[in-house]
């Protein structure tokens, strides 16, 4: 009796060059609906699954395959003799290979692209692949093809691997139709946090190291979606570490939230050391440099403009890790190729995760994305923002006050950034308290900070953390409020002359 192989595909793309390779090694073709006339067309010979089943195709389709003459063949355990008494018992014909892949759901989500019969053939392939092989992926196809050649039949090792191949195409099928589901919820009980989750993550790539040399590290994607690090375009340097891309990430997410204008980010631990807007990129870039020169030494650089040739020179100069930007212009980027070492990266704008979520001992801590309020233009949403003190900001500190806040929420708490001309002159980060984070953005400013605004992240709980921008110079500060002694806090304001505004929101970042 000749292999027999069942193919059942949607994405038909070199089916038939392998059904045409699998004749020619002298097996039979089994195939239904679409797959089965292409491969008639294309002069293949191919065997009805009716012709197997007795049975035609019903309900539109939706029943081709799930038939005991179908999964009688594919599941049965050949080293099984009463198996094998039931497959001759009822004229059962093994089928030796099942080549599936399934309704694209996640192209155009609905009922009719939640496939039933393909999900059933992969799995039973996929369960009995002691005997059986199951391909899922195209790109497989040529591999299965040259081992059939050269050795008649697949190895053990190629039929586990394919098998997992086909578990997790299910797996991250199911988990796209369950997404689906919450989404479309008539009650909406499901909510941003449903009572399960379900992740399909694919490996894009190995990193260089993990956060340490001795730590091993890759980057996955969401199955069937794509984020920004897989549109990006690397121009020259190094192969890139988990602290490469943790860092990356978060200088260009920060880069796109401070507005259109030309913006520059200086980012070192996932924190900001600098960020500025300028006339152009090169002058923002060196605005944002000068913020904290020592800690932008081997540190990611994030603009939100094409970099010229005038920033090139100016970075040529500075360790530095990556730098990320929407182009470069051709000197530009021939500069900063003589870095042989630079990670250089042109990458398109980044989306907002849905979900941030983080590992803990038995499972994960999720918690919907912190997301700064935005009105409809893109600036900050400030109808809940009132002004707590006897003066109002001027319209230069209103400008001051927003940029200082957009910072604030993207750096590690607790903080306190100090700003002038929309250009960060001093970024206190990671302190256990605000005191400390206070005097560190002080001591940073160096005087810069004069007549500048303060922002933190969270209240105030004691006029001391305030009492370092006051003495820093700044003339107005935004901070949530909400402290016990917010009265206490406040007056220490009055008593310097400085504006205060309340936001009423607190963006700790841990």
């Amino acid at each position: 009796m000749s292999a027999r192989a069942l193919l059942s595909v949607y994405d038909k793309a070199g089916i038939v060059d392998l059904a045409r390779g699998l004749v020619d090694l002298g097996w039979e073709v089994v195939s239904s609906g679409g797959t089965a006339s292409l491969l008639a067309d294309e002069g293949v010979p191919v065997t009805g699954v009716a012709e197997v089943t007795g049975a035609p195709e019903m309900l539109g389709g939706r029943v081709k395959t799930l038939h005991p003459a179908i999964h009688g063949g594919i599941l049965a355990d050949r080293s099984n003799p009463g198996h094998v008494a039931d497959l001759e018992a009822r004229g059962i014909a093994p089928i030796d290979l099942v080549v599936g892949n399934l309704y694209p759901f996640t192209s155009d989500p609905g009922i009719e692209l939640i496939d039933i019969g393909g999900p059933t053939m992969v799995r039973a392939a996929a369960k009995n692949h002691a005997h059986v092989g199951i391909v899922v992926d195209p790109a497989d196809y040529g591999p299965v093809l040259d081992e059939l050649r050269a050795d008649g039949s697949l190895s053990d090792a190629t039929r586990h691997r394919l098998a997992r191949a086909a578990f997790a195409h299910t797996a991250a099928y199911d988990a796209a139709i369950v997404r689906w589901l919450d989404g479309t919820d008539p009650t909406g009980g499901a909510g941003p946090l449903p009572p399960t989750l379900h992740f399909a993550l694919e490996r894009t790539g190995e990193l260089r190291y993990g956060e340490n040399p001795h730590q091993e590290g890759a980057r996955y994607r969401e199955a069937g979606q794509v984020g920004w690090w897989d549109g990006a375009v690397v121009h020259g340097g190094k192969a890139m570490s988990y602290l490469n891309l943790f860092d990356t990430e978060a200088a260009w997410r920060l880069v796109h939230c401070l507005g259109d204008e030309p913006t520059a980010v200086v980012m070192k631990h996932a924190n900001p050391c600098g960020a500025a807007v300028g006339g152009d990129i090169a002058a923002a870039y060196l605005a944002a440099h000068e913020c904290d020169t020592v800690s932008a030494f081997g540190g990611i650089v994030a603009v939100n403009r094409p970099v010229t040739l005038a920033m090139a020179e100016s970075l040529a100069g500075v360790f530095t890790e990556v730098v990320v930007a929407p182009a470069f212009e051709p000197d530009a980027l021939a500069k900063l190729q003589e870095k042989q070492n630079l990670r250089i990266l042109e990458a398109p704008p980044p989306s907002w995760p849905e979900l941030e979520v983080r590992s803990i001992d038995g499972g994960l801590l999720v918690q919907t994305a912190d997301v700064l309020a935005l009105d409809a233009d893109g600036g900050l949403d400030r109808s809940r923002w009132r002004v707590a003190t006897e003066r109002t900001p001027t319209d230069v500190e209103w400008i001051d006050l927003e940029f200082a806040w957009r910072v604030a929420a993207r750096v590690t708490s607790n903080t306190v950034v100090l700003v002038k001309d929309r250009r960060a002159v001093g970024i206190g980060a990671g302190q256990q308290n605000r005191r400390d984070a206070g005097r560190l953005a002080a001591e940073k400013a160096a005087g810069r900070a004069a007549g500048g605004a303060c922002a933190s992240d969270a209240f105030f709980p004691f006029r001391d953390g305030l009492d370092a921008a006051i003495d820093a110079g700044a003339t107005a500060v935004v901070q949530p409020g909400g402290a016990m002694r917010d009265d206490e806090v406040i007056a220490a304001a009055d008593e310097a002359g400085m504006a205060m505004v309340l936001t009423g929101e607190r963006h700790f970042r841990h």
